[in-house]
């Protein structure tokens, strides 16, 4: 459903961030994407949600294409009404506004019935219980994993086909990140909402997706099956640190040169 094309991306027509990124989401299936910070990651969510005009970014070249049509040159609010909804990083939210509230206007773009958003609502506190017994709450007093719970919630009320996932345990206690990741998948299952996920959480990245890509300084350098990926010997030492620590260095700098050469083609 959704195919990136060879594509580069660049910041106020000087800044290389994206360079030949290539990839794909099927209909259904949870993708994930790791790497370090500053590989490229939300860059590559945002060529995809339209947000980067707002950063000063551009599509030079390649496509993004969604169900066959092209879509890196439509505006974001054209991009969520054809269904792919992106969750930023950092879980921004309307602070002054009840957690209700903050999940209505996810809606704010469909036309739509008050019963039958209500019925939305209540999908929303399913899966978020804790959810339901804050909803007259202000958002802003909520702890970091309640503000997460409404950021998800709010793009479930988009009624989306794609979500772009920005970190979604960012800042978690991992109890509270695995409960997370346990209703992404729930979500996935239930609703069959295709899910394009950026994590630097490798161990629930790789347990959650089908798919995964490892990506480094704008570019794809590794891409499989997130199980087979996840027996990689390069990935359990420098993503899920099954290594000494004394002999951790970066991604990159370990590689030999003829990995490297297979990798980038």
């Amino acid at each position: 459903m959704l195919h990136i094309n060879n594509i580069e991306v660049v910041y106020s027509d000087v800044i290389f961030v994206l360079r030949g990124v290539s990839l794909s989401v099927r209909d259904g299936q949870i993708v994930s994407m790791l790497g370090a910070n500053g590989a490229g990651k939300s860059t590559t969510l945002k060529a995809i949600s339209g947000l980067l005009r707002a950063q000063q970014g551009e599509v030079t070249r390649g496509s993004v294409e969604w169900h066959g049509e092209r879509i890196d040159n439509k505006t974001p609010d054209e991009i969520v009404r054809m269904g792919i909804v992106q969750m930023l990083e950092g879980r921004p939210l309307f602070q002054h506004l009840t957690v209700e509230e903050n999940l209505r206007a996810g809606a704010l773009f469909r036309t739509t019935s008050e019963a039958s958003l209500g019925r939305d609502l209540d999908e929303v506190y399913e899966y978020f219980p804790r959810l339901l017994e804050f909803r007259r709450r202000t958002a802003g007093y909520l702890s970091g994993g309640e503000q997460q719970m409404v950021v998800i919630g709010r793009a479930l009320m988009a009624k989306p086909k794609l979500m772009l996932l920005d970190e979604p345990s960012l800042g978690l206690a991992p109890l509270l990140a695995q409960a997370i990741f346990q209703v992404i998948r729930r979500i996935n299952a239930e609703s069959g909402v295709s899910m394009l996920i950026v994590e630097q959480n490798a161990h629930v990245a790789l347990a959650t997706a089908a798919h995964a890509y490892v990506m480094e300084s704008g570019r794809i350098v590794l891409n499989g099956p997130a199980e087979q990926l996840a027996q990689n010997a390069d990935i359990k030492n420098f993503y899920l640190g099954l290594t000494q620590a004394d002999e951790r260095k970066s991604y990159r700098d370990a590689k030999h040169y003829k990995r490297r050469k297979r990798w980038l083609g």
